[in-house]
């Protein structure tokens, strides 16, 4: 009965799918076709495209089915190829908390913070100010100083004093994060949080969000009043102590035990990149063509969304509805032109790219071909909303020593008014190719407004400026493959932002690309190891995994970060990293 309900289940799913489909291959690029491809994947039945979801899946199907009709060889599973993502987080039900045996409740009086572990704790609770531990110069902060906090509870006030006239750098130690960190590091075995009356008035608790890794202790906010039961044996409550004005570095043991115990539960769920090609010749190099065919779903907290407090279906007509129909109508019209090729084609529309790029990363890691064998990328991200000016941004060109010649010859035809950018790095697809050494082409008219917003809809589209730019990727596409065109890959920039995690608080770079999907447990990958930055020269290899900084352990890409920001120029370090499941030490100059 299971087999056949499930089976049941898939053809009304592929009915649906193909109803929706072109189903003739049109040899040219037409405004009907380009409208109703987005017409179906931006709109109210496919609810925004969120990673994960059922309309997530019809959307995948709908592509494959369209490359399969166009006269594609579908890949992988029908088209498919299924890969896992964390999209919530939400409390367990093994979540306590007790103290003098009065257990309270979970998200009423207390909320496990997202990085938490699922553990359990049962020590003696100490206070230890706002948490800090800062060196500038002569003078220091530190609200651990002649405390032993280990093996126990620590309670810290979130933010950072109001009412001392000295000056620290707050803001760099003053996250939820930075803060646990630090304690971690003290030997605490878990850390309470909770808001002074000056820094939230309400004492709203925390929502658990999308994953941020866990820093391996639990964690742990609590309101006021709860805090307050902790620290009555003092004979102190959070609001008198916020007031104080000589705070720094009060620190002192409370006399109170608490057991309590954190359960955050992560949701799994599967979600897809497709895949097609067009197969000329078995000795040919291959191009591919693509773009991210996902969305924010109905926004809210985590997605990207800028409209925040709106509950609203993303459509995301323009971000990528437009990109990937602009493919699919590409695929078409290179099927007609078999015969002139001289080059076989990939094309793939990529899951998961708002939550970092997840599914391009996925599939040159795992893909149908040998990554040797790929010519170039084209990368279609936004190209629904030419402007005026008939502008078009193409990003990338600085990859391959012949590209911006060829892209302005072809566009003698066209006219258009091409804003060039080097950069192999960019927050899209053709990133994920960059770090593979292989020339990449980004296509976009920019963004807009109504960017992740309710107010990227079909009714925003300029068709004709759609129409133009389709067919402009669509010449380029073709004359690379039937002139037999050489791209000469160069460098060209970083492969991260700025050689590092862009971030303002940073003054030092390892030079690395770290792994951001989290694959690896218990550490951070290095993806890519910049050439001649620190980590290269002292001898860091792409796919170390660092796992100590300066004696300090690094379970993730956020404690990375935390630790990255609190190192200077010119300082000496040592990074720990796995090699081939062995351990090395590497003395780094920053």
């Amino acid at each position: 009965m299971k087999n056949t309900t499930s089976f049941i289940l898939l053809t009304f799913l592929l009915s649906m799918v193909y109803s929706c489909s072109t189903s003739q291959v049109q040899p040219d690029i037409t405004k009907q076709e380009l409208y109703n491809h987005i017409d179906y994947l931006a709109s109210d039945s496919l609810k925004g495209r969120y990673p994960g979801t059922y309309e997530d899946k019809l959307a995948a199907m709908y592509i494959a089915n369209e490359l399969k009709t166009s006269g594609m060889e579908l890949l992988f599973d029908q088209g498919l190829q299924s890969f896992e993502i964390t999209t919530n987080l939400k409390t367990g039900e093994k979540n306590s908390f007790v103290v003098n045996g009065q257990e309270f409740k979970v998200n009423v009086d207390y909320a496990p913070i997202t990085f938490s572990a699922s553990s359990m704790v049962e020590a003696e609770v100490a206070f230890a100010g706002y948490g800090f531990i800062i060196e500038q110069g002569d003078n220091s902060w530190n609200d651990y100083s002649g405390m032993d906090v280990k093996d126990k509870w620590v309670l810290i006030l979130r933010g950072e004093p109001e009412n001392t006239e000295e000056t620290f750098p707050f803001s760099m130690y003053s996250s939820l994060r930075s803060k646990a960190i630090a304690a971690k590091d003290q030997g605490a075995a878990g850390v309470i949080f909770v808001s002074g009356k000056q820094f939230d008035e309400e004492d709203e608790l925390a929502t658990l969000s999308k994953p941020e890794g866990e820093i391996e202790i639990p964690v742990i906010q609590v309101k006021r009043k709860l805090a307050n039961i902790l620290l009555s044996k003092k004979g102190k409550t959070i609001e008198e102590i916020e007031n104080d004005t000589t705070i720094k570095n009060i620190s002192f043991p409370m006399e109170t035990v608490l057991k309590a115990e954190t359960d955050i539960v992560t949701d799994i769920a599967k979600t897809y990149n497709v895949a097609a090609r067009l197969l000329i010749n078995p000795d040919y190099s291959y191009i591919v063509v693509g773009g991210h065919y996902d969305h924010l779903g109905y926004g809210g907290q985590g997605t990207g969304t800028r409209s925040p407090g709106i509950h609203e279906v993303h459509y995301g007509a323009d971000d990528n509805a437009s990109g990937v129909t602009a493919m699919l109508e590409i695929a078409e019209k290179l099927v007609t032109k078999k015969d002139s090729l001289k080059n076989n084609f990939l094309f793939a529309a990529f899951g998961a790219e708002e939550m970092g790029l997840i599914g391009s990363k996925y599939f040159v890691n795992n893909l149908p071909i040998p990554d040797s064998l790929i010519k170039a990328m084209i990368n279609i991200d936004m190209v629904g909303r030419m402007k005026n000016d008939r502008s078009l941004q193409i990003s990338g060109i600085g990859t391959s020593l012949e590209g911006e010649s060829i892209l302005d010859s072809l566009n003698k035809n066209y006219n258009f008014k091409l804003g060039y950018s080097r950069e192999g790095y960019g927050p899209s697809d053709h990133s994920s190719f960059y770090t593979k050494d292989i020339p990449v082409f980004f296509f976009s008219t920019g963004a807009h407004i109504d960017y992740h917003t309710p107010g990227d809809s079909i009714g925003n589209i300029n068709f004709p400026g759609l129409l133009e730019a389709t067919e402009f990727m669509y010449d380029f596409a073709f004359n690379l493959s039937s002139e037999n065109k050489t791209l000469t890959f160069q460098e060209a920039g970083p492969k991260v932002p700025n050689g590092n995690i862009r971030n303002e608080k940073f003054k030092v770079s390892l030079g690395i690309m770290p792994d951001f999907s989290g694959v690896v447990k218990n550490g951070l990958r290095a993806d890519i190891v910049i050439q001649d930055k620190p980590a290269y020269k002292a001898g860091m290899l792409s796919g170390d995994i660092i796992v100590a900084i300066d004696g300090l352990p690094v379970g993730d890409v956020y404690e990375y970060m935390e630790r990255l920001a609190k190192l200077k120029a010119g300082q000496i370090i040592t990074v720990e990293v796995i090699r081939e499941e062995k351990k090395e030490i590497l003395i780094v100059q920053l």
